[in-house]
């Protein structure tokens, strides 16, 4: 497969133009709880020759491709993306460090991953995972849930409790955000964990009271130490500096 990642996204530099400095896996493969019809999140980051940003005109900085064997691809710009790391921007410190990478300039993901720890904001990437985790809590109290949704939720409200409890950007990996939790919760997990690989992604599971309790509680605990994080450093001219040297 991921010869054939790396083949789109050649086709993807020649029909657009761009040059592709970083690829990665997003969404449940590079978490760790894929099922057996789960998509390919590809995510990259690329850039374009020196005209385009200095055109007076403003242009697409994304570009989107799906395919029919489920290559679901999207791109940010090289502006877009230094933009969203001076916001500490949690999608985009997820690819920067996801534990699948199909493609990378090595100077490039280094510099990257060395900005994404100066500018990372707690509270900001924690009120990324609290709110994704509320959008997910009226279908996983429902009687029954679809194991994704489980899954999804968990792995927001365990990386939010990191932060508060680490002051860190949390692991990509699920397996990784694992320990935090308690052990029954941690057990159940890896039962739910082994159902899933064996399910598609519309099989539908009894609600599992002990999994919506624990998020119910995780969700009150996020929310009552996010105010006493901290933000993100001001970085402008660095940042400025880092962009204009990548696009020269």
């Amino acid at each position: 497969m991921k010869d054939k990642i790396l083949k789109k996204l050649k086709e993807i530099e020649e029909q657009k133009g761009v040059e592709i400095l970083f690829a990665c896996e997003s969404g449940s493969r590079a978490w760790g709880f894929a099922s057996p019809d789960s998509d390919y999140d590809i995510r990259f980051i690329y850039k374009h020759d020196l005209n385009y940003y200095l055109s007076l005109w403003e242009q697409t900085d994304v570009i989107e491709f799906m395919t029919e064997d489920d290559l679901d691809g999207s791109g940010w710009d090289l502006r877009k993306t230094v933009r969203l790391l001076a916001k500490s921007n949690a999608p985009l410190l997820e690819w920067l460090h996801s534990p699948v990478i199909y493609y990378q300039d090595d100077a490039f993901l280094e510099q990257m991953r060395l900005l994404a720890k100066d500018c990372f904001s707690p509270i900001a990437c924690l009120y990324h995972y609290l709110g994704t985790t509320k959008n997910f809590m009226e279908v996983c109290t429902a009687e029954e849930v679809k194991l994704k949704s489980y899954f999804y939720a968990l792995r927001t409200a365990l990386a939010g409790k990191w932060i508060i409890e680490r002051n860190s950007f949390p692991p990509v990996a699920f397996a990784e955000l694992l320990p935090i939790a308690p052990l029954p919760i941690q057990e159940k997990i890896l039962e739910l964990q082994a159902i899933k690989a064996n399910q598609d992604e519309k099989y539908l599971h009894p609600k599992e009271v002990l999994i919506t309790e624990f998020l119910m509680e995780t969700v009150r605990f996020n929310e009552e130490h996010a105010k006493g994080l901290g933000s993100r450093k001001k970085m402008a001219e660095e940042l400025d500096g880092v962009f204009i040297n990548w696009i020269k």
